[in-house]
């Protein structure tokens, strides 16, 4: 017995610590691949706790009101309560993207409040300078920030008709014509620049009292953005929030959306202090970390079920390559208590090891998720995902899961073993009919579930394709044997045809189907599971981009803050002009249920001028007419309406970005909603309910041989497009889904790998003395080498072929529902899956066989 050995019977109890030490040193490489696996999932859950432990700390920066105390705001949120099926009631909420404004009576109240020292009101509204859309606001306003605006020249706007502009605009005492107003009640006013700010190009301050008129004459009377509450010395903030709230509450105040709000949706002002202050001024930031949390939680369940089912094929492999020795120990008189701790603890050796190394790494890897989310546009402007020192602690929570799971998987495996009689134990032992039984069931549930999904919409289709897709993955795994030996009769028949090499594959294939079938079902796995992210979220964005561009009718775009807000009336009115269309993007909240439960769905729409609508953006209307399109009303996508059961004439009711309830009439329904969005507004409707209308993008019909020169002419900071970019909806979370759609691709992608690797590795570990034998019969290693080729292409071929199919359900079933399609795939990602399945399957079949190809052996034996 070696020194080391010696040691560990002391420290670990004799036997078992022996057999623990000496198993872990002998199989190093079967442990390779169950250590690669923990440590990956050790490090992709690590990167996962910690992301969504950041996003839970989230909250939007605090930058304009960073010096403020405390700032009274609008609820942005709605809420939404109804009764489940056969439950009690239930409440759901959503954020709000778009401002919900105070009423102007607050100011008084606030100030006086106790300890208020002083209480500043905010206000936002549009408007045109030099031909180009800009914001205006009160100067008051800008000592809220933590440093007040700093004037690089002149002073701040005391009168009526003074102002100050950003650096780059004008100089002082040079004289601005101002347009504001909305609609017909624009209206036009020269200034004077009495200072120049080193604040945003795109902000011009006025004085207090003509920022307050400027902002009745956008549609804002009697409402603010924020209050911002500056405080006495000393007033800790709690105080200061309790007083301004009770006072608030006292004066019956809400939100000025209160009125418009339906009855189970309250909208009482709120008082925020200390980060939550920011959510005043980045009003998306808070409504985005709920469902950055929502994709983080899903993409982890993956990661843990692809985990769960890669550690234990690997731990399974790496036992059942020692099922004689263990059967062996329990011949010769081990106790089952004693193969089960042996194991216990060799496995526990490996998992602590793995999962502090995976720990360790899912700092960084965290670092560069973040970094990549915010290049990609994922996280919303002004969400701060802090990342205190004590949080790097949490991966090590996740190796612990990842050490358990191990450590059950390795129980699992080896109870048969401990379990059988010693006279018994070397018998092999076929997958019992309970396997084959539950393996049916769950294809059968899938089918049913693929089959649920095809009759839902949106979210829900989603997810049945998804719940279809993982337990048909489940019930492939569990007939791998079965599916394995059936397989390889299919493609026993045409390797046979492939001279001596592929009659040899062929038989090495059928006599080796159950340990293949090991192989195959990582490989059906991630072919399954990829299929299915990739090529669901695919199919969308395809036929998504074939309707957008189908609906483009217009010969140019114009767009940017170049653009005055009333440009589509002075665009129709231009020579060579046929039809103009302003379009603006929002969003809606529409209540209903799904399953049963209450829902509330947050969706990107688009607003339109209806004038001659057809001409510049067709949405291929199917009833009715877009002509009558107006306030009061709206147009509604085909599947949307069938999901509502409504038609022209009927009436919707949904909520606006704001908050406002509208019950509006329908006057058509049209096709192309994937790239239109569900509903199709008046451009006034919607951007009555926006913060600050958005930059106007305006699309033009030309009449023929007509030149865009005269747009160019007339609005000379705006940009021109010739042959525009199709019009289509983005939601607000694609981004983010696009990003994490790829780790997860990815996360399984390597999963698969070391699956894969580790399986016929092992596999072809075992088959050295056959190979030899072969070699010793007259085989050559040409033919060797061609028949491990044909064999690594008939696991690969079937590992695929059942993976297809095991997606093929779902995916039919969801692209049918929400597209109207069959499932499309970009070819270079299915023909990056089929290589990354091949070159594994190659390279861990061959590559193990080298040394059994190697070297010479006696002509005679040939």
């Amino acid at each position: 017995m070696k020194r080391g050995d010696r040691r560990d019977v002391v420290r670990g109890g004799g036997v078992v610590a022996l057999l623990a030490a000496r198993g872990a040193r002998t199989h190093r490489r079967a442990w390779a691949a169950v250590f690669a696996a923990l440590a990956l999932g050790s490090l992709l859950l690590g990167t996962l706790g910690l992301a969504a432990g950041s996003a839970a700390l989230g909250h939007a920066r605090v930058e304009r009101y960073a010096g403020a105390d405390a700032v009274v705001a609008g609820t942005q949120s709605t809420r939404y309560t109804a009764k489940p099926w056969g439950s009690e009631a239930r409440t759901v909420r959503a954020g709000l993207t778009e401002r919900v404004r105070v009423p102007a009576r607050a100011l008084d109240v606030v100030r006086q409040v106790p300890g208020v020292r002083a209480a500043v009101a905010d206000v936002a509204f549009p408007v045109t300078v030099r031909r180009s859309a800009a914001t205006g606001r009160p100067w008051e306003a800008t000592r809220l920030a933590s440093a007040p605006t700093r004037l690089l020249e002149g002073q701040p706007p005391s009168g009526a008709w003074e102002i100050v502009v950003g650096e780059g605009v004008a100089r002082v005492g040079d004289r601005l014509s101002i347009a504001y107003g909305t609609g017909s009640a624009t209206d036009t006013h020269t200034y004077t620049v009495t200072g120049v700010s080193a604040d945003a190009r795109r902000t011009v301050h006025f004085s207090r009292d003509e920022a307050h008129r400027l902002a009745e004459r956008a549609g804002r009377a009697g409402e603010l953005d924020a209050i911002g509450v500056l405080a006495d010395s000393g007033v800790p903030d709690d105080a200061l929030r309790t007083r301004v709230h009770h006072a608030l509450d006292a004066a019956h105040l809400r939100d000025v959306s209160a009125p418009h709000r339906a009855d189970d949706d309250p909208a009482p002002l709120r008082v925020l202090t200390g980060d939550a202050r920011g959510e005043a001024e980045f009003l998306a930031a808070a409504p985005a970390r709920m469902p950055l949390l929502q994709v983080l939680a899903s993409l982890a369940s993956v990661v843990v079920l692809v985990g769960v089912l890669v550690v234990t094929s690997t731990v399974a492999q790496a036992l059942r390559q020692r099922a004689r020795e263990l059967a062996l120990l329990r011949a010769v008189g081990a106790t089952p208590w004693q193969l089960r701790r042996a194991v216990g603890r060799e496995v526990g050796r490996i998992a602590v090891l793995a999962t502090v190394v995976g720990a360790v790494g899912a700092v960084p890897a965290y670092l560069a998720l973040r970094a990549l989310l915010v290049g990609r546009g994922a996280v919303p402007e002004g969400l701060e995902l802090p990342f205190p020192p004590w949080l790097a602690a949490a991966p090590l929570g996740t190796a612990g899961l990842m050490v358990l799971i191990a450590w059950l998987t390795a129980l699992g495996c080896c109870a048969r073993a401990a379990r059988t009689r010693p006279a018994e134990a070397l018998r092999e032992e076929e997958p019992g009919t309970a396997r084959q039984l539950t393996g049916c069931v769950l294809l059968g549930l899938g089918a049913a579930s693929a089959g649920a999904g095809a009759l839902q919409h949106g979210a829900a289709a989603a997810a049945a394709a998804s719940a279809s897709a993982l337990t048909m993955v489940i019930g492939c795994a569990l007939l791998g044997p079965w599916l394995a030996r059936g397989a390889m009769r299919v493609l026993g028949a045409p390797m046979r045809r492939l001279g001596v090499g592929g009659r040899l594959a062929a038989s090495a294939c059928t006599a080796n189907a159950a340990r293949l079938g090991a192989a195959i079902t990582p490989v059906v796995l991630v072919t399954a599971f990829v299929l299915v992210q990739l090529a669901g979220g695919a199919t969308l964005g395809h036929e998504a981009a074939a309707q957008a561009r189908d609906a483009a009718r217009a010969d140019v775009a114009v767009s940017g803050h170049g653009v005055p807000y009333d440009a589509v009336e002075r665009i129709r009115r231009l020579p060579g002009v046929d039809a103009a269309t302003a379009v603006a993007h929002g969003t809606v909240v529409v209540p209903g249920k799904e399953l049963g439960e209450p829902s509330l769905e947050r969706l990107p729409v688009l607003g339109v001028t209806a004038r001659s609508l057809a001409r510049t953006l067709d949405p291929a209307v199917r009833e009715g007419s877009t002509d009558g399109l107006r306030p009061g009303t709206v147009a509604v996508g085909t599947d949307r309406a069938r999901t509502l059961g409504v038609r022209p004439g009927d009436h919707v009711q949904l909520r606006f970005g704001d908050g406002a309830e509208a019950r509006l009439r329908v006057v058509a329904t049209y096709e192309r909603a994937l790239a239109l969005g569900d509903f199709l507004f008046s451009y006034e409707e919607l951007t009555r309910h926006m913060s600050v209308p958005p930059p106007v993008r305006v699309l033009a019909a030309l009449a023929p041989g007509a030149s865009p020169t005269s747009l160019s002419t007339a609005f000379p900071g705006a940009r021109v497009e010739r042959d525009p970019v199709p019009e289509q909806v983005r939601a607000e979370d694609q981004a983010l889904g696009e990003v994490l759609t790829a780790v997860a691709v990815t996360a399984i992608g390597g999963f698969t790998v070391i699956a894969v690797l580790s399986t016929l590795t092992l596999i072809s570990v075992g088959r050295g003395p056959e190979l030899r034998q072969l070699r010793l019969a007259g085989a050559d290693r040409r033919r060797l080498r061609r028949m491990l080729l044909l064999e690594s292409a008939a696991t690969a071929t079937a590992g695929l072929s059942l993976g297809t199919a095991a997606a093929a359900l779902p995916l039919l079933a969801f692209a049918l529902s929400a597209a109207g399609r069959l499932p499309w795939l970009p070819p270079g990602q299915g023909a990056l899956i089929v290589a990354v399945v091949v070159l594994t399957t190659a390279s861990a079949t061959l590559l193990p066989a080298l040394g059994a190809l190697r070297g010479s052996y006696p002509v005679a034996a040939r």
